[in-house]
């Protein structure tokens, strides 16, 4: 077996307990893995601190000084035993060590490993010592220091820029300190460096100024300086993030050459009549994006096209007219949400367009009733429905198309991918063009990861007369004020939206939470004159569904509720949000949040309630929605603060691929240069199949690089 696919136990300075914790804590199976965990800093170790100029305030300071005494201390620190022998090495507690370096003197202080540097820091010897310095007792110490010896040959120690590795309680517990990570390291670049071989070809190395991949491993770990260290880095994360895009672009050439498209040709007759009867005129950015829509349909390949919208940006309108393509070339369309409450509301408003065209619209949702289901099954067998409305219940089998053109999916990350599978299945024996829908505005770098084999439309620009929701933070102190503004809300005739982040008291979070939320709101707000309606996950649907709509139709003022109304809800006459325990949530998801409230002609406004405990970082989140509606720009900082794990504020299990060194957050130019690259790459060999590419083919086969596929419905 090859070094590389060695088992980590096996490794010198491992062995099965620490391979276990390793395993665990990082990942890592074979020395391969461990080549693969990068440092995330480095400790510039190339220069020596006199003593004299060591401060407790510094990082860490690099002292090389020679042991003037060491001293074991015993319990209640003393240095003599009770008897008034010395203190024995098993007995002692701690053991102090000063040295001097001819500027000052400084203390070494050891609670563990005490017997080996009692008995290695001999007086009269000289060390390199490397750690934080404190004070204590008015002196400067090092509690713990990285201890070595000096460089030989001369006087004075020449340092290098020492990685710092990820690391956890566990791992430092299990032994595998900073130190023990760097010389694992070496070992396993010794035993590995001679087997590994090129990933990228020489001309991709030469055009994007690459150096090769072993003095890219060598010198991410162990740099030979900073030069060294910043074109390592450079080549490693080009690296990760060129084959990244190589295999989605793979994928979408493939799907573009190999797949057939239902022709969707002609602007006809229902597409007009609906475009004619607007009562305002699509923004710039509706009209670009139907263009887009169209171009694709009629291409005679499948569309597979990601349309992303701010909330209110007008969407549902492009769906609809989207639709209507389809339905003038003799196609029918579906148009698929994730709960029952927005099916209801997209049929309502679809319904409305619709009436100048004369084509029928449906809704089918878990709610739907024998009669209608038997009604809505035998006009989408016979075609006279053009446009079915509906949730999950679109998925069954008996559920049956005479010619679906089209399918909608709107918010798609809320559905499975075999859910969605079944209604790719339900075209002709073409299966039909699809076109997913976001109102969370995704991270330009997350979408070209995430959508990197999809096309992606951004509808950008807000309907005119839409105005901004005005944004407010507020301290829990200052709760009767949010109160009383409530009120004076809804004595002009509007609803309020109350969010808490917790259904039930948490022991560990001191939140607001719903069922006491719930109670003060009752108090405050009392039968008759105020209706309060309440909305959480652990209710039924059938309950959730009676409360929301009972908020929906105007019977409640006031919707108290967790998140689950982040997506599901429209209500043109609510226009406040106030969120409490804002603090707690992320900036993509209280930005989702907010656009619950301004869909109608009033003045909205968002009220963010945090305790009094909220950190710096989380109320500098908080300023940033008071400063701004863009989705986009929250997004992206929202990325920059918390990483692209959390996709699109849902409870995502992380990123569909694992990047070891780049990120998206800070590699946005690199990460589109890759991309770039990639497609020239394969506009010349697009099933890389020339010689000179043999490498890149090799590479993609390992299957590192494949990702869980967020654009297609199968």
């Amino acid at each position: 077996m090859s070094a590389l696919n060695s088992e980590i136990q096996y490794l010198s300075g491992v062995g099965p307990k620490r391979a276990a914790l390793l395993r665990s804590e990082l990942g890592v199976e074979t020395f391969g893995d461990l080549l693969r965990i990068f440092p995330f800093r480095y400790i510039d170790r190339t220069s020596i601190t006199p003593i004299r100029d060591a401060r407790g305030d510094l990082a860490y300071v690099q002292i090389q000084g020679t042991v003037v005494s060491s001293t074991l201390i015993g319990p209640g620190g003393s240095t003599q035993m009770a008897k008034g022998g010395p203190v024995e090495i098993r007995a002692a507690k701690r053991l102090s060590v000063i040295v001097d370096d001819g500027s000052g003197q400084m203390e070494m202080v050891f609670f563990k490993g005490i017997k080996w540097n009692y008995e290695r820091l001999k007086p009269g010897s000289t060390f390199l010592f490397f750690g934080k310095p404190s004070e204590f007792n008015g002196r400067l110490n090092i509690v713990h220091p990285e201890i070595d010896n000096p460089v030989a040959g001369g006087t004075e120690a020449r340092g290098t820029l020492t990685g710092v590795y990820p690391s956890t309680e566990k791992l430092k517990n299990g032994g595998i300190t900073g130190k023990v990570m760097c010389k694992l390291q070496s070992a396993a670049l010794a035993m590995c460096l001679p087997e590994i071989k090129e990933t990228l070809p020489d001309y991709i190395l030469k055009e994007n100024a690459l150096v090769p991949l072993t003095y890219a491993l060598r010198n991410i770990h162990f740099p030979a300086d900073s030069y060294a260290l910043q074109k390592s880095v450079r080549r490693l994360k080009f690296e990760e993030l060129f084959f990244l895009q190589l295999s989605l672009l793979k994928q979408k050439y493939i799907q573009s050459r190999g797949s057939v498209g239902l022709p969707v040709t002609k602007v006809g007759a229902a597409f007009n009549a609906c475009y004619g009867s607007l009562p305002y005129e699509l923004t710039g950015a509706q009209k670009r994006v139907i263009r887009e829509i169209h171009n694709d349909m009629k291409g005679g390949h499948q569309m597979n096209r990601l349309l992303q919208g701010d909330v209110g940006s007008g969407k549902t309108m492009v769906a609809v007219l989207s639709a209507l393509l389809a339905i003038d070339n003799g196609y029918q369309a579906c148009i698929m949400a994730p709960t029952e409450v927005l099916a209801q509301q997209h049929f309502a408003n679809i319904s409305r367009y619709l009436e100048p065209t004369g084509v029928r619209c449906a809704l089918l949702t878990g709610s739907s009733t024998q009669k209608e289901r038997r009604e809505i099954h035998s006009g989408l067998e016979d075609g006279s429905i053009g446009i079915i409305v509906g949730t999950h219940a679109l998925l069954e089998d008996n559920v049956v198309f005479h010619a679906l053109g089209l399918a909608v999916i709107d918010e798609q990350h809320r559905f499975g991918v075999d859910q969605r599978a079944k209604l790719w299945g339900k075209g002709p024996s073409v299966p039909p063009h699809v076109l997913v829908m976001t109102a969370t505005p995704i991270p330009r770098t997350l979408a070209m990861t995430l959508y990197g084999d999809l096309d992606v439309s951004v509808i950008d620009e807000l309907p005119p007369g839409r105005k901004p929701v005005k944004t407010a933070m507020i301290s829990d102190a200052k709760k009767g004020t949010v109160y009383n503004f409530m009120r004076k809300q809804i004595e002009l005739g509007r609803q309020v939206f109350v969010v808490y982040p917790l259904i039930f008291e948490s022991e560990k979070m001191d939140l607001n939470n719903l069922e006491m939320g719930y109670e003060e709101i009752l108090k405050r707000f009392p039968d008759p004159d105020y209706k309060v309606a309440i909305v959480h996950g652990q209710q039924s649907a059938e309950v959730k569904n009676f409360n929301m709509s009972a908020f929906a139709v105007g019977r409640a003022q006031i919707l108290v509720s967790t998140t689950v109304i982040e997506v599901g809800v429209d209500v043109p006459n609510a226009s406040v949000m106030v969120i409490e325990s804002a603090q707690r949530f992320g900036l993509s998801q209280l930005h989702q949040l907010r656009g619950r409230v301004g869909r109608g002609a009033d003045e909205s406004y968002c009220i963010l309630v945090h305790d009094f405990k909220t950190s710096k970082e989380a109320k500098s989140r908080l300023e940033l929605m008071c400063r701004t509606n863009d989705g986009f720009e929250i997004a992206e900082e929202d990325m920059k603060m918390r990483g692209p794990g959390d996709l699109e504020g849902t409870q995502q299990s992380g990123l569909p691929i694992k990047l070891s060194i780049a990120s998206l957050a800070k590699d946005g130019l690199m990460l589109n240069e890759a991309r770039v690259y990639a497609d020239k790459v394969l506009n010349a060999d697009p099933s890389l199949e020339l010689p000179v590419n043999r490498l890149l083919a090799e590479e993609l086969r390992k299957g590192k690089y494949d990702m869980k596929d967020y654009s297609k419905i199968s």
